[in-house]
């Protein structure tokens, strides 16, 4: 139901992130309510089928963090890998935001960003998160090399 409830909240944000989340470790015990997290999601990168990209960033627990009022730390980190063949069905822009995902109630956001770069024929993704005031330079990239043989079609 939890799930439900996030997955609904997330539809109404724009480029929202659908996530699978893969598995969590804990990391603080706490007494009321979750413990703090470490949690792996995987997006699927809605323009290029064939291309997922795995998050670990940590989750807050405690009351806050059961109530969804809690704000989750900025650092992330992104692997994405190609999970079975490539396939780009319209011209890419070379740089979009693909998912972004709420991480405080209100002003804070998770965002992954990809880029096409057309010299080495490859897909950057970046994470990074920011906030309505001040975000944060904490960041993490990856790079997915796409064949030769099939020339990433750019808008």
């Amino acid at each position: 139901m939890r799930h439900l409830v996030i997955s609904l909240a997330l539809l109404g944000t724009g480029a929202a992130a659908l996530a699978e989340q893969i598995g969590a470790v804990d990391t603080v015990f706490k007494f009321i309510g979750p413990d703090h997290k470490i949690v792996i999601e995987a997006y699927d990168d809605p323009g290029v089928n064939g291309v997922t990209c795995y998050v670990s960033r940590a989750k807050t627990g405690g009351i806050k963090g059961a109530l969804g009022l809690a704000e989750d730390k900025s650092e992330a980190s992104i692997a994405c890998r190609q999970v079975g063949p490539i396939a780009i069905s319209k011209p890419l822009p070379e740089q979009e935001e693909i998912f972004n995902e709420r991480i405080s109630l209100v002003f804070k956001k998770l965002r992954i960003v990809r880029m096409v770069d057309k010299k080495r024929n490859t897909l950057v993704y970046l994470t990074y998160s920011d906030r309505l005031i001040e975000g944060s330079p904490q960041n993490s990239i990856t790079a997915v090399a796409v064949d030769r043989g099939m020339a990433i079609p750019v808008k």
